[in-house]
């Protein structure tokens, strides 16, 4: 594999606004922009394109719904920069009026969300999204639940669409490396057959997020989203400086240095950590990765600040221990 074909995609205000209510200013993310353009990272997910019909911004910060403007006092004319993603969500979205056409943005790709049972309206928002001038992923999300035979179907609907990347999204931190791999193999001969890219979001549920995201790059996946620190919603996801560190001893000559990020991580990351912000791997997070559950109930119980993992793990398991 080219190192040319690598994209790495930070998604630390995105995927790390689920931590903190997307409350980051904009020093924070004009540093991790900065950040992200020395660093070599290819792609920067500022956050969602989400309805204010659904979402009340008054409760949440301005990435949670990415306003062109917002982003244009970010990152000015980047003409060196890494390219500007938002995600939008199936049916959380008002793609016809939020989305504008390409000319009129400083967004360069839109990211499709979507689960296997919502692909119809999946399919809608990424023509839209393409005729409009944007280059697409699609990511479906809980992947883990899915069944091969489904998986693949799917595939096959988002194949024939303009999507630009097929994402494999672990949203419950429940693959193993080995499923991993497979999952990597099914979507990549998808990919093969209608000239597509994969990627792959991994979540750190049982600490697998950066073992299943190399494994996926070996095994041909070329699109890698990970965040600082790992933040993100409960668990996080792959460690930005892990997979900048590997890529950067993995290519002579690489274009990814990790060693950029060090003083982001020591100075606004721990800041975030400072002001009791909490995310990362603990018990509850193993155990609905475990179960392969959505983690709310772990992130419930980490916000009552409960300490019973056993009365926890017998609460969404029916286990008695």
């Amino acid at each position: 594999m080219r190192q040319s074909e690598i994209c790495i995609v930070d998604a630390t205000i995105r995927d790390g606004g689920l931590v903190n209510d997307f409350r980051f200013n904009d020093d924070f993310v004009r540093t991790l922009f900065e950040i992200n353009c020395i660093s070599g990272v290819d792609y920067m997910e500022f956050g969602y394109k989400a309805s204010r019909r659904v979402f009340d911004p008054e409760q949440f910060g301005k990435w949670k719904f990415c306003r062109d403007e917002d982003i244009w006092a970010i990152v000015g004319d980047k003409p060196n920069g890494p390219k500007i993603a938002v995600m939008a969500d199936v049916g959380r979205c008002d793609f016809h009026e939020d989305i504008l056409n390409k000319s009129e943005s400083p967004i360069d790709m839109i990211r499709v969300a979507t689960y296997l049972d919502s692909l119809p309206g999946a399919v809608e928002m990424i023509e839209d999204a393409a005729n409009k001038g944007y280059e697409v992923s699609c990511n479906i999300m809980a992947i883990s639940r899915g069944r091969d035979k489904e998986i693949k179907e799917a595939l096959d609907v988002i194949g024939q669409t303009p999507a630009n990347v097929l994402y494999i999204v672990d949203s419950y931190g429940a693959l193993y490396p080995d499923k991993a791999v497979r999952l990597a193999e099914l979507f990549l001969e998808a990919a093969g057959k209608y000239n597509k890219k994969v990627g792959i979001h991994a979540h750190n549920n049982q600490q697998l997020a950066f073992a299943n995201t190399i494994l996926a790059h070996e095994a041909g996946v070329t699109w890698m989203d990970a965040t600082c620190a790992s933040m993100g919603r409960g668990a996080g996801n792959c460690a930005l400086e892990l997979l900048l560190g590997y890529l950067e001893n993995k290519y002579e000559g690489s274009r990814y240095k990790m060693a950029p990020l060090i003083p982001f991580l020591d100075e606004y990351m721990q800041s975030l950590k400072d002001s009791g912000v909490v995310w990362g791997y603990d018990l509850q997070y193993l155990m609905t990765g475990l179960l392969n559950h959505h983690p709310r109930t772990a992130i419930q119980y980490t916000k009552e600040k409960r300490t019973d993992h056993a009365a926890f793990f017998r609460e969404i398991s029916g286990n008695i221990i």
